[in-house]
């Protein structure tokens, strides 16, 4: 008896996602749409597609070792420089704040005054360091990190052609890899985190984070076609899944101890990519998968009759 429940409780959860799976998956491809449109419009208006810091726009970085209420001295720079990006930095430690840095795009000189008459003490080089790069020489390495980006994904794209040379399930992984990437982009230009060069490494990561698990999919689906569709899809899963939670909780856990702001915004990208994966793989991939799968086998008993 317990036997025939089990049995009807799969069969049950078999015919619940045979019957839904293909609206499952327009949840990735909406926010892929969404994303890119967003993204569209974002680049119309302001020439890039994310928010940049000095690093790569061009400016001055002051960081100041000694403790100061962030927020105070944001608001009052804030009335001369509009740009200005102040961040706190904390000992790894203890998380006690050892130093801030300020960050923008006007003249050195202006801010290290303004600086200056808020604290009520010079500037020196034994309490700070001031750096300054031209507009030109972050414009130029912007483009070569946007370039490379573009570079490893196209080159992540010929891989999967290569390995699994079939159209469909290739293109369903190519297309996944995008949504992973184009998806956390825009989740920072909502909430207007301004990108370093260190964040377009996590991108550059997120290129081959993205396709781990999407590969582990389509490998197996293609290869094992001695097992059952279901049961491939199954065992997939239960590995993909293991594989990005334990790297998410890791990149979260490290979110939440890190001090560093560059680290952090590092982590946070990795942590976006990692979740909007698991949209974009389980419910997208798997989907274009199954859908492929079956009209094969429908051509097949086409062709044998």
């Amino acid at each position: 008896m317990m036997e025939n429940q089990a049995g009807n409780q799969s069969n049950d959860e078999k015919n619940f996602w045979e019957k839904t799976y293909k609206i499952w998956m327009l949840i990735p491809f909406a926010l892929t749409l969404f994303s890119l449109v967003y993204l569209s419009v974002f680049y119309a208006n302001t020439g890039s597609l994310f928010y940049k810091d000095v690093s790569l726009t061009g400016g001055t970085s002051i960081t100041v070792y000694s403790s100061f209420d962030i927020s105070q001295l944001q608001n009052q720079l804030k009335q001369d420089f509009p740009d200005v990006v102040v961040r706190s930095m904390g000992d790894i430690a203890s998380g006690k704040q050892i130093g801030f840095s300020v960050e923008t795009a006007s003249n050195a000189t202006q801010l290290q005054e303004k600086i200056e008459g808020i604290l009520e003490f010079k500037l020196t080089s034994d309490n700070s360091s001031i750096e300054f790069t031209g507009a030109s020489l972050s414009q130029g390495f912007y483009k070569s990190l946007m370039l490379a980006m573009l570079i490893a994904f196209i080159l992540m794209a010929i891989v999967v052609l290569v390995m699994f040379k079939t159209g469909v399930p290739s293109i369903a992984v190519i297309q996944a890899a995008l949504t992973d990437i184009v998806v956390p982009i825009m989740v920072m230009d909502i909430f207007h985190v301004q990108i370093s060069t260190a964040g377009i490494a996590a991108f550059l990561m997120l290129v081959g984070y993205s396709v781990d698990t999407d590969i582990l999919l389509t490998n197996r689906t293609l290869r094992k076609i001695e097992l059952p569709l279901r049961q491939r899809f199954s065992s997939s899963l239960k590995t993909g899944l293991t594989m990005t939670l334990t790297s998410l909780l890791a990149v979260l856990a490290a979110y939440f101890v890190v001090f560093s702001p560059v680290l952090k915004q590092v982590f946070l990208i990795l942590s976006v990519g990692l979740f909007v994966d698991m949209i974009s793989t389980w419910l997208g991939n798997t989907a274009i998968l199954k859908m492929w799968f079956d009209a094969k086998e429908k051509h097949r008993h086409m062709e044998n009759r």
